[in-house]
This record gives C-alpha cells, structure tokens and sequence, in this order.
C-alpha cells in the first residue's frame, strides 16, 4: 500500500494558516468520500435487495415445479415424463434457492455490514466532530478577542482572572477537540481502504462459495487473488491498529506537556527562556488599521517572516500578502494607550510604519529580536541561526567579559554533533582567533569600559584644544588626531590615487594594542553587540575618499570634510571574514607610537569592506613609495651640496699654496744683503702672513672634510 497521509497532531495547539488549509483538504477528502460512500452503498444495497428478491423468486420457482403434479387441467392428462422432469427441475432449482438464501446471508454479513458500519457510524462520527471543532473553535476566538482588550489598568483582578481562566478553558478545549479530530481524520485515511475493500471482500467471496458446485477451477483462481486481497486487508487493519496506539499516546503527552501553554501568561525563564537567535518567527498577532482619520481597529492575524519580508496570512487563505519589507528597518518596543505587549516595525525609509501586539512578553521580545536579525541581513549568510546566536553571544559577552578570549572562543565552539538548537552558541564575530591571540586576555586588546562613539563627531563646530583637554578628564571621546574639518583640497590635488566609496559609519572605540590581527574583529563584536544591546540601528552615510595623503569622511550633502586622517596614522586595516560589508581601521599619530593605545574605526559598506581596504593599503604603498623617492632625492642633493663644498675646499687650498709659492719667491728676493734690516722685517711680515695663511688653510681643510 502507498504511504498515507496524515495531519500533524503535535502542530495542533499552534493552529496556524498552513495547518488549517491542510485541514481543510482532509475535510474535502471526507465530503468526497462520504458522498461516493452513499452511492456506493446504494448500490450494494440494490445487490443485496436484487439477491433476496432472486432468492425468493427461486424458492417460489422450485415450489411451484413441485406442485406441479397435484395441479389439474381440464385438457391436460398425466404426463409422467413431464412431471419427472419438472420435478428434476424443481430439485435442482430448490438446490440454487438454498444456495441463494445463504449468497443473501453472507452478502448481508459481509457485504452490507461493513459499508453501513462505516457510512453510519464513522462518517457521522467525523460530522459530530467537525461540529465540536468549530463551537470550540469559535469560543477559543471569542475568549482571546476578550482577553486582548483588557485594559492596561490593573483595576478590576477579578475580572482579569476570569478572562484568563476563560482563554485558558477555551482553548485546552480547542487543543483537546481539534486532536481528536485529526486523530478520526487521520484514522478515515485507513478505514476508507477496509470500507471499500472490505465488502467488495465479502461479495466476491459469497459469489465464489456460490460458484463452487461446479467451477473449481474458476474458483481456485479467484481463491488465490481473493486470498491476496483478505492478506492486504489485514495488513492495512494492523497498520491502523498501531498507528491509532500512537496517536493516541502522542495525544496524551502533548496534553500533559502543553497544559502551562493554553493560559496567555508568560513561562517561568528558567524552562522556557527568551530566544534571542531566532531569523525566522510565525504566530498569532494583532495588527493596528486605521478605519478613519483619528479611528483604528485591531485585527488578529497570522504573521510570518519569509527572507527579508515581514508577511500576513488569514486563516482561511492559501497564500500570505507582504506587510513590510524588514531589510534595514528598524524595530522597538511601544507603549499603546489600550493595548500591551506592542512593538513597531518603521521600514529604512521611514515611510510605512506597523504597530503589532503579541499575546504575552516573550512573544514580544522574541518577534522585536527576529525583526532585528533580519533588519541586518543574517539570513543572507550560510549560516544564519548560527551568527545570529553568534551576535547575541556578542551582546552577552559585551556587557559581561568573559576571562579570556580562549576560554570564550572554546566555550562557544559549536559541537560536532551538529545544532541541538536554535539557540547554540558559536564563536564570536570574525575569524578564529590567532595562535598570538590565544594567549592574550580580552582587556589586552580592548581597554574594560571603554566608551563608544556612535556618530561621527565633526571637528569644525568644535574647538579640538579645549574639547581634548575636556574629553580626557571626563572619559567622553574626542578626535584623537586633533585634525580640522576644514581641511582643503590642497593636500589630494597632486595625489595620483582618489577613490571614493559609499559607508556608514557604525562606532568607535579606543583599543590597547594597535598591531594585533584580531584587534579590528574584536572591536566590530564589541560596537555590533552594544548596539544590539541599546536597540541603535540608524547609521551615518559618509563618502569616504581614499588618496596618498589621507583618509576623508565627506558628507555627500555638504561635501564638508567631517573628518580627515593622515594615512601615515592608519596602522591596520581589515574587513569581516564572513561579513564582507563591514571594515574597520586602527589609527594612531605618529607622535604616539610610543603609547601602546590607539582608535579603532568600523564601518560598513555596499559589498566593498574588501575592496576599501585593497584600496588603503594601495595609497599607503604609493605613500611609502613616494616617501623613499623624496629621500633619495633629499640625500643626492645633500652629496651634491657636498661634492660643492670640497670642490670650494679644495679649490681655496690651491689657492692658498700659490699664494704661499708666491710669497716662497717674494721671501727668496728679499733675502739679498743690500737691505738686511728690511729684509729681516719683511721676512717677519711674510712669515706672519704666512703662517695665518697656513692656519686658514689647515682650517679649511679640516671643515671640508668634515662637510664631506
């Protein structure tokens, strides 16, 4: 036998759009069934009528044959070979009644039996049902319309507690009835099969013990496939046996563990906390219409997330309209001045706005969490339960460190087993930790308590050398570079590189180490879990402008510099490693690189983390390449100025040496004896000059060649 279908008990209590429709094409399978039953046991019945009216007729046909000798015609005379033969007649006419009169009674037993047996008493046990599903179904309805317009004033308990004990009677009621009927629904998808098999079983088999006086062949045949048939009947019989023993026990521990679910109350935490991984949520709301200019109404409805769309569906629609799409919206708790448990979904552009009321708060919490997942695009990823868990582990750890970050990377390594559920926690954002990592603390890359700065902070309405003064004694951030936003152009007009990229600006927050690899993964946990935390979702959209010079966060509606970083301050820059939208960069002034602190900067982009920081490192290469050029160029004009000095040295000693050759000639004349006295004094006057000019020349050579 083919598999058979059946209605899920255990998503009973859920009662959602798709159980329902599913529903309601059992309940179509059962209309048609029971209608082709009633035709079919109309039929029969006329078999069964047909037979007894046969048999009645052969019996009236063999008596009359029998009589037939007492009978006296006025014309007729004896006729013994007549009467013989009639009477022949009769006895084997009177043999085929007996053996109609029993085709009548096992027809009736095993034909007409079955079929009314299930057009009586299943089917009409089906209809009963139906009837009890819907009442309960309707009061379940009545009692949580009530319940959901209870005021917010807790005024009058006695009344609360009545609602509340209604809803729960309601719908333990509802849960209790609409089982049941599954469980007969499900059980007609077998008794449908015996209540066709079953009869049709019984008439070939009356038909064939009445056939056997004298066609055993034709009997042995028809034994066989019948007997075929009696072993798939039972078959079918046994399997429904088991699978009603199942049903059964099935209802029975969903009745036992779902008897705390039918009261609209919150569960104790401890059993059934708050899910905050979720990126796929469906249930029961009620959502807020307007139905005039200040007028609204509140209507319950099915609601559902599908990828990045928030959906609804009506109980009795096959199909679920589009309510909002959630990609970068934003979500958050409301207080309604006639409703509780509220939260509103406003979507990116700010122009459609939802209100939706859940029944109690965990609902709440875990519809406002799932919104958030998906308002960041998680479900994109490969894994999307997965980083999801991942940034609610981030949020946890934000507010609560953990010893180390080995010991946080090893207690939240998935287990090899697979997910035990959506609720398991993995590692932190980014990559693995590396081996260098492994054995620095959390505090050894981000200082504790460290603020973030969350907007962009622009330096040209602030007075940086008072405000840095001010920042540091109060712990508030400030622009660490002291750079101005006012910052011309002059400096990127003879850039070679000028690359301008789309980002929104997430946090910034001040690190310990600035050359660490995992630095930058560390702060985009630490910025992406305190967000998640304060509910902040709006960004700042910036163009950021990359040359050889510097890094520029433009306002593209102003086109003012908000902020400028020289490049020589980036240290390191890096994207997500799953995430290739976020990036960050660590910075930190020349002038400190004494000082192991620094500023690290995360951003986000459109799909170009990884190319924005291609881009850096390409104008931190131009820049460092440049920066040897000018040396070179600085040190070969400082040998030249050099090789002009010796050459001025060298060319002044000459000099000097003719003037003392000269003075050698000059000395050498004046030393002849027609004027000793004068000779004597201008030999003293030539030796003085002489000898200064001696020690200028010692002089000079000594500075030329330490010029050299």
């Amino acid at each position: 036998m083919p598999g058979i279908e059946k209605l899920p008990i255990e998503e009973t209590l859920e009662d959602s759009p798709q159980t329902r429709s599913l529903l309601g094409v059992f309940e179509d399978d059962t209309a048609a069934i029971s209608n082709y039953c009633t035709q079919l046991y109309q039929a029969m019945q006329r078999i069964y009528d047909a037979q007894n009216e046969l048999s009645a007729a052969t019996h009236l046909t063999s008596r009359l044959l029998k009589e037939y000798d007492k009978q006296r015609f006025p014309l007729g005379g004896d006729d013994e070979v007549m009467s013989s033969t009639l009477q022949q007649f009769a006895t084997v006419i009177d043999e085929l009644s007996s053996c109609h009169a029993v085709l009548s009674t096992q027809l009736a037993d095993a034909m007409m039996f079955p079929i009314t047996q299930f057009k009586e008493r299943d089917l009409k046990e089906i209809l009963t049902l139906k009837e009890v599903f819907q009442i309960s179904s309707d009061d379940h309805d009545t009692a949580i319309n009530r319940y959901s317009r209870l005021s917010k004033k807790r005024d009058n308990d006695k009344m609360r507690a009545e609602v509340v004990e209604d809803v729960y009677t309601s719908r333990k009621k509802q849960h209790q009835t609409m089982m049941h009927y599954f469980c007969s629904l499900n059980t007609l998808q077998y008794k449908k099969k015996t209540a066709l098999l079953e009869p049709l079983l019984g008439y070939m088999q009356a038909q064939i013990s009445f056939f056997k006086l004298g066609s055993g062949n034709l009997t042995q045949q028809w034994e066989d496939f019948l007997g075929t048939i009696g072993t798939s009947v039972q078959n079918v019989r046994r399997e429904m046996e088991e699978e009603v023993g199942q049903m059964q026990q099935t209802i029975q521990q969903i009745e036992t563990s779902c008897d705390t679910l039918y009261a609209p109350c919150d569960p104790d935490p401890a059993h059934s906390p708050v899910c905050r991984n979720l990126t796929r949520k469906q249930g029961y709301l009620y959502i807020r219409n307007k139905t005039g200019l200040v007028s609204t109404s509140w209507e319950r409805q099915y609601f559902f997330t599908q990828g990045g769309n928030l959906m609804q569906q009506g109980r009795r629609e096959v199909a679920g309209g589009l309510v909002t799409d959630l990609d970068n919206c934003s979500v958050m708790a409301v207080d309604s001045d006639d409703r509780r448990f509220c939260f509103q979904v406003t979507s990116f552009d700010g122009k459609k706005v939802v209100t939706l009321q859940s029944e109690i708060r965990k609902d709440c919490e875990e519809w406002i969490s799932t919104i958030n997942n998906i308002s960041k695009r998680i479900y994109l990823s490969e894994n999307a339960e997965e980083l999801a868990a991942r940034l609610n582990q981030s949020a946890i750890e934000a507010v609560t460190p953990s010893p180390s970050f080995q010991q946080r990377h090893e207690s939240m390594r998935p287990s090899s087993k697979g997910r035990v559920g959506r609720a398991s926690s993995i590692s932190s954002v980014g990559s693995e930790p590396s081996p260098a990592l492994s054995v620095l603390s959390l505090d050894a890359l981000v200082a504790p308590e460290t603020p973030i700065q969350f907007d962009i902070i622009s330096p040209v309405s602030e007075e940086m050398s008072g405000q840095s003064k001010t920042a540091a004694q109060s712990g508030r951030r400030s622009n660490p570079f002291g750079e101005s936003g006012d910052s011309t152009s002059e400096d990127s007009e003879e850039s070679i590189l000028h690359q301008l990229f789309i980002v929104r600006f997430l946090g910034s927050m001040e690190v310990r180490t600035a050359e660490s690899p995992d630095v930058i993964s560390e702060t985009m946990r630490q910025i992406l879990a305190a967000r998640a935390i304060h509910n902040i979702f709006r960004m700042t959209e910036s163009h950021l402008l990359v040359t050889c010079d510097c890094l520029k966060l433009i306002d593209p509606q102003t086109q003012v510099t908000r902020l400028r970083f020289p490049l020589s301050s980036v240290v390191q820059c890096s994207s997500h490693q799953d995430n290739k939208r976020l990036f960050g960069f660590v910075l930190q002034p020349a002038s400190e690189r004494d000082d192991s602190r620094a500023v690290c900067y995360i951003f986000e982009s459109n799909n170009d983390g990884e190319k924005i920081c291609d881009s850096i490192g390409l104008a931190k290469q131009i820049a460092f390449h440049s920066e040897m050029d000018r040396k070179a160029v600085e040190k070969r004009k400082e040998q030249d100025k050099a090789k002009e000095k010796q050459q001025e040295e060298l060319s002044k000693q000459r000099q000097i040496e003719k003037d003392l050759e000269e003075q050698s000639r000059l000395i050498a004349a004046s030393s002849r004896p027609a004027n000793p006295p004068a000779a004597d004094g201008q030999f003293l006057v030539l030796s003085n000059s002489q000898s200064e000019d001696s020690d200028a020349g010692d002089e000079g050579k000594k500075k030329g060649e330490s010029e050299a």
